[in-house]
């Protein structure tokens, strides 16, 4: 019962998601407002602000989506798999299974709006970073605010926003795209800490 209610809950604040993401594109991200949403959407102001408390919450769902399917993905590798090939598969196996239609839909959004690559890149920081620097902490056997997975979760969230940068200019396959850019910090030569 409480899956179930759940599942509705998330399936309604896609629907949401979906509505501002049309109206963002149409109108762009600084000229939307929730109530724009709520009506686009079908629902009132003060549903809308149920399923997100600020339209700039609506940006964090998606990174946040992606992080934990990471993590999920993370925790299913074997354990003797150096740690940056684990984040290069894992990476990789999540954004094959997601709509790319929906990414770049994201991307253009936020190339075109200082604010909302603002609340992007600050939420990738916060949940994406945070998600890779505990995998990579685990792994190295290391404190989590050690500066090695500090520093090689940063490394491996800016590869893959460039990465995203160039498939949004090139096209492609982007869980490949993802998967080489991922590649050459993997190719790095393991030090004695085995990365």
């Amino acid at each position: 019962m409480e899956q179930a209610r759940a599942d509705r809950r998330e399936a309604a604040a896609r629907a949401v998601e979906s509505a501002a993401l049309n109206l963002f594109e149409l109108h762009g991200f600084d000229a939307v407002t929730a109530g724009d949403i709520a009506t686009a959407a079908g629902i009132s102001i003060r549903t809308f602000y149920r399923y997100f408390p600020t339209k700039d919450d609506l940006l964090r769902a998606g990174v946040r989506r992606r992080a934990q399917a990471i993590a999920t993905a993370l925790a299913a590798r074997a354990a003797d798999e150096p740690p940056m090939r684990s984040i290069r598969w894992a990476v990789h196996d999540v954004v094959a299974a997601e709509d790319t239609t929906d990414v770049a839909r994201w991307i253009r959004i936020s190339m075109v709006s200082p604010a909302a690559s603002n609340v992007m890149l600050g939420i990738n920081v916060l949940e994406l970073n945070a998600v890779l620097g505990d995998f990579l902490s685990t792994r190295l056997g290391t404190a989590r605010d050690s500066l090695q997975p500090t520093m090689l979760a940063v490394a491996a969230a800016a590869v893959m926003i460039a990465a995203h940068a160039r498939w949004s200019f090139h096209g492609g396959d982007l869980a490949t795209m993802l998967s080489d850019a991922l590649a050459v910090l993997d190719a790095i030569p393991p030090n004695a800490a085995d990365i």
